[in-house]
């Protein structure tokens, strides 16, 4: 599996290079789109991308959970996390890479 990370620069250099705009304002439209999405999680709100998949928060309530190392139990709080659940299309673009 391949290490490299995909970065704002390397999206924002992609739209510069798609798109056409100037480098300051490809960045600024990617994170003006990345802001949006996550001032919407933040909201509680769903973020769907067609095509891609689906970011939402789930609320988790609190448990008691052990330490593996020493097998001392350990309350955790309440919390709210992110979920993804990619798009069957997704699924499906992914699995092709794997043939190759």
């Amino acid at each position: 599996m391949s290490e490299k990370t995909l970065t704002r620069m390397d999206l924002s250099e992609a739209v510069f290079r798609e798109v056409g705009l100037s480098r300051n304002e490809s960045a600024d439209l990617v994170e003006s789109v990345l802001n949006h999405v996550s001032d919407a999680l933040v909201r509680g709100e769903q973020v769907k991308l067609s095509s891609f998949g689906t970011f939402s928060v789930r609320d988790k309530n609190a448990r008691v959970g052990r330490n593996p190392k020493t097998g001392q139990e350990a309350p955790i709080p309440p919390r709210r996390v992110l979920t993804f659940r990619p798009s069957h299309l997704m699924k499906e673009r992914v699995a092709e890479g794997n043939k190759s």
